[in-house]
């Protein structure tokens, strides 16, 4: 049978552009439709703007750390529309790179929702276009919870727009999200507090980071509420926000930010028309190598809720391409030891197993801790203090894992992935010589396992 394309990718976020334009480098005739903007999630409300304002909110900082090394800077002062129009016109820049990285690898670019009609079948703009496999790459969306006011929240999807920095924001959530978004407003000046649910925010991450965290966010005055939950939200009369916890205490606030969870972005897809499942979690059900239920349609990235990360789903997005249209080429995504960052103030940086983890599976375990003022703070006031910390096989001396909170940790952990994904052991750290004086050879100087 022809199809007008041999791939279809619906999507053009990280994941589907990765998969579109290699696919159409192996010579394949690729379609990418795309509804609302080119880049995904990542670069235009994640990643890309989110580290631009953790940057504009971490100058602060640098401004009263100036003072211990000779620096005046009366007078400075923060204009937040300023920050936002500068981020938006680079975010449309580099919309205008992934259009062009797309129309030159030969990819048809078809901008408008596109809509399944069947195995083999996509709707686009009232046009349908037949293609002998569709990908599924269509990202996720934040949700709010079901609460009387709801509509009165923002999520990620606002916040990058906000015309004005809010005086007194609550943010809501435990995860990443919450914790970077609670550092930026903090650290541009909002009067913030950070409500979670739980006993304690970023569950999942080692517990000697989450306390770490913990300690160095209420050293800078962050407002932390954990265990408290919003039950409800209304306007009051001069246009603010009171918030009614679970527990009856109320707090009031100009804005309510919620980064509770994201959900695939199914809306309109017409999985029921082609017959795609989806699994337990509400999530597209897939296979090793990415096949729905429908043999001939497959999904990459958040939408099939594994790790939601960019650089896993152009992982994925390149293993497709490779499986279809290069196989002698083709490996599948290892999702071990993984490196990820919370940019938050100050950062965190993770690679492989925590400590719980490692006992969890079985290991017996020693672990090198390490914590100390970084030397650029030494000629100021701040009381900030860095974590390091690695986790040994005690029988193989291999590296487990290796995680930091301080300055620069996603930069410093990213080369130490290289490492622990070579099989690096603890004795190979200890040959390292380290670069003097840094904060990162601290992970090749660790000599005393913790006592216990």
């Amino acid at each position: 049978m022809s199809y007008d394309f041999d791939l279809f990718v619906i999507g053009a976020g990280s994941g589907g552009v990765r998969a579109a334009r290699f696919a159409a480098g192996f010579g394949a005739r690729v379609a990418v439709a795309e509804s609302r903007y080119l880049g995904g999630t990542c670069v235009n409300v994640g990643c890309v703007p989110k580290k631009l304002l953790v940057y504009g909110a971490h100058i602060a900082e640098e401004f009263e750390q100036a003072r211990g090394y000779g620096w005046s800077l009366e007078g400075a002062r923060f204009d937040w529309p300023t920050l936002i129009g500068n981020k938006t016109r680079e975010i449309q820049r580099l919309n205008g790179i992934y259009r062009n990285l797309l129309v030159n690898s030969g990819v048809t670019l078809l901008e408008g929702h596109a809509c399944l009609v069947g195995a083999h079948e996509v709707e686009v703009n009232g046009q349908r276009y037949s293609a002998e496999r569709i990908l599924i790459a269509v990202g996720g969306w934040p949700q709010v919870p079901d609460i009387p006011g709801r509509e009165l929240a923002i999520t990620s999807n606002e916040a990058f727009y906000l015309e004005q920095l809010p005086r007194r924001i609550l943010v809501v959530g435990g995860g990443y999200i919450a914790v970077e978004f609670a550092s930026i407003f903090h650290g541009l000046g909002a009067q913030t507090s950070l409500l979670y649910r739980g006993e304690r925010f970023l569950r999942g991450f080692d517990e000697a980071v989450r306390t770490h965290l913990e300690e160095e966010l209420r050293k800078k005055g962050m407002d932390l509420q954990f265990n408290s939950d919003i039950a409800a939200i209304e306007r009051q009369d001069d246009g603010s926000l009171r918030a009614t916890l679970r527990d009856g205490r109320v707090l009031e606030a100009d804005c309510v930010f919620y980064a509770t969870g994201r959900r695939p972005m199914l809306d309109g897809l017409g999985l029921a028309n082609a017959g795609v499942a989806l699994n337990e979690r509400g999530f597209i059900a897939v296979d090793d190598e990415y096949r729905t239920s429908v043999p001939s349609i497959l999904a990459i990235g958040d939408v099939i809720g594994r790790l939601q990360l960019t650089p896993v789903a152009l992982a994925e997005g390149m293993a497709v391409a490779r499986r279809l249209f290069r196989p002698e080429e083709y490996r599948p995504v290892d999702y071990t030891q993984i490196p990820t960052a919370v940019f938050s103030l100050p950062n965190i940086s993770t690679v492989g197993l925590t400590e719980q983890q490692a006992l969890e599976q079985g290991h017996k375990v020693k672990v090198f801790e390490s914590r100390f003022r970084p030397m650029k703070l030494t000629l100021t006031e701040s009381p900030e203090r860095t974590l390091m910390k690695l986790v040994v096989d005690a029988e193989s001396d291999r590296v487990l894992g290796c995680h930091m909170v301080g300055p620069e940790a996603g930069e410093i952990i990213q080369g130490l992935a290289v490492a622990l994904k070579a099989g690096a052991t603890k004795a190979v750290f200890d040959e390292t010589l380290g670069i003097h004086p840094t904060a990162a050879e601290e992970f090749v100087t660790l000599r005393t396992p913790r006592a216990d």
